[in-house]
């Protein structure tokens, strides 16, 4: 790496750590208040607060990376060009794709952080901090379900009341069709516990035969329940889909269309999660521009100021397209890569812009 490299990535990373640094002081916070309101239910004390604050970090971490990059990189080369740093690196013979070269090495940095965070360390630490919250508070998770979660294994339909923290399950119901969709028992069990690789043991359990015109009803005190679903597969549906990993994305994606479920809200998701660390070049090339206006164009802080809104734009920008994505069955890469596109060429039109005055 060239001198000027090395002194363009030095100033780049110090400038969007502070940024980064500042953002999770923020959230942090607002978690940290958030939860005082669950305070003293069980034994959820101030230590067990400031654990689960900690846990939820690395997912604020995946979730601003790119408008961190983007302000950062934004602030790092407009103070650049406040002092003629940018204009003597042009004046010298150095390109606009020489610039943009450099700044792509300079953001493989941040693609891999952004990639490893959201793939290896958000998400277990997301569902240790709910394990967390849930053992102190001696809360269960089906408790934000009115009829608990709902899952097709084959020709049955799982209803489970609720999912306690060590993956047991309380008020399983299980209603298995024959291939002609007909109705042939119903089995509740008051209890479930996993036998891996792919059974529970269900305890007291109460089934329900449909024969032609009668119905049949026997009593066991525990039965062995074969299935494809487990532990793993319960805690996906407890996630949202962009908080999972994408080798949890798609196994879950395989299992729901094993079982000819819809899988196009996944899908997205698993295409987002590949995509999204990509963002981070797309916020390098948008910061660019800013730097080639002259002082006139507008102070420092007005600089940054555009950089945050556009921050903000991108990350309303990529819900938005999740959910038209799902709502209209488009192509889940499309949906994915569409805000990133439009962010690209919304910084190359800028670059031609500012490079024709």
């Amino acid at each position: 790496m060239r001198v000027y490299q090395r002194y363009l990535a030095r100033e780049i990373y110090s400038a969007v750590t502070l940024v980064l640094v500042a953002f999770l002081m923020l959230f942090a916070f607002f978690d940290f208040i958030n939860e005082l309101e669950n305070l003293g239910k069980g034994s959820y004390q101030l230590r067990y607060i400031a654990m689960f604050v900690l846990l939820t970090l690395p997912g604020h971490v995946y979730e601003v990376a790119p408008i961190a990059v983007l302000i950062g990189t934004l602030y790092a080369l407009t103070m650049l060009a406040r002092h003629s740093e940018i204009t003597v690196l042009r004046a010298s013979g150095l390109s606009t794709a020489a610039i943009l070269a450099s700044l792509a090495k300079i953001g493989l940095a941040f693609i891999l952080l952004t990639f490893v965070v959201g793939d290896f360390i958000a998400p277990p630490a997301e569902r240790a901090a709910k394990r967390l919250r849930l053992e102190a508070t001696s809360q269960v998770v089906g408790q934000e379900f009115r009829s608990g979660l709902w899952v097709k294994d084959d020709m049955s339909f799982i209803n489970v009341r609720t999912v306690l923290p060590d993956s047991r399950l309380e008020g399983v119901r299980i209603y298995e069709f024959d291939r002609q969709h007909v109705l042939r028992s119903i089995s509740e069990a008051k209890e479930g516990e996993y036998l891996p690789p792919d059974k529970w043991r269900l305890k007291d359990v109460a089934q329900t035969v449909f024969e032609k015109d009668r119905a049949r009803v026997g009593r066991l005190p525990e039965a062995v329940w074969q299935s494809a679903i487990n532990p793993e597969i319960l805690g996906v549906l407890l996630v949202m889909p962009e908080r999972m990993s994408v080798a949890s994305l798609y196994r879950y994606i395989r299992h729901l269309s094993d079982n000819k479920v819809k899988t196009q809200r996944y899908e997205i998701a698993m295409w987002k999660k590949l995509i999204y660390p990509l963002a981070a070049l797309v916020m390098m090339a948008l910061a660019l521009p800013f730097a080639y206006l002259q002082d006139r164009m507008g102070a420092v802080s007005a600089k940054v100021f555009a950089g945050i809104m556009l921050g903000i734009a991108f990350h309303m920008l990529n819900g938005l397209f999740s959910n038209l994505g799902a709502i209209n069955s488009w192509a889940p890469l499309v949906s994915a890569i569409t805000p990133s596109a439009l962010f690209l060429l919304a910084g190359g039109g800028m670059l031609w812009w500012v490079e024709r005055r």
